[in-house]
């Protein structure tokens, strides 16, 4: 594996040889205000656009803001103490999934598939140099009457995105916070023939 960033490699230990883009990618709290270009935006959401889903029916959808005015829009639904922190990133996302399918019943796999365009999504915004924080303290209903988003709909979280910014921006309470998380061992995720039946 090629080498890693110093703070990767303290906090991120893969049990198995992986590409290195799935443990540089993590979820920074400090933003600069540096605007985001719009190719270098659209390719975040095209790299979504290509995520699988069931049957094909792409059911993600995402609500940008990106000027002033929708950002604060964004800012009236978040909590306060996520609102402390993304208040600085120059573009807010919030994904949602169609719940229904074509012929009207319900679409069973709509939060499994935005997830995966989440993730496709923050992985091509790390090869971007570009860093995305997914948020799901905020208020869906009133972010659900402010964006005027239809009822067919399910709100999941709200993104922030853009470029990082040095910890000391941050508020003090959020300096420890501030560095790549660890993951659980594999072996605690993975059974094999039934469930907690481990390898």
């Amino acid at each position: 594996m090629s080498s890693l960033p110093p703070e990767i490699e303290t906090h991120r230990q893969p049990d198995h040889e992986i590409n290195p883009q799935f443990l540089t990618r993590w979820s920074p709290r400090s933003f600069t205000d540096q605007e985001v270009t719009d190719d270098v935006l659209f390719s975040l959401f095209e790299a979504a656009r290509w995520a699988p889903s069931g049957g094909n029916m792409q059911p993600w959808r995402f609500i940008i803001a990106r000027n002033p005015e929708d950002r604060a829009s964004f800012h009236s639904f978040i909590v306060p103490g996520n609102r402390e922190w993304c208040e600085k990133a120059p573009v807010l996302a919030l994904v949602l999934s169609h719940k229904l399918t074509a012929n009207g019943n319900p679409n069973t796999s709509h939060t499994f598939d935005a997830g995966t365009a989440w993730g496709y999504l923050a992985l091509e915004a790390d090869n971007q140099g570009l860093i995305t924080h997914a948020m799901g303290g905020f208020d869906k209903q009133k972010a659900r009457e402010t964006l005027q988003v239809p009822e067919e709909y399910d709100l999941h979280a709200v993104i922030a995105i853009g470029y990082r910014g040095a910890v000391d921006a941050l508020d003090p309470k959020f300096h420890e916070r501030e560095v790549p998380s660890a993951r659980v061992p594999l072996h605690q995720l993975l059974f094999e023939g039934a469930f907690g039946k481990t390898m």
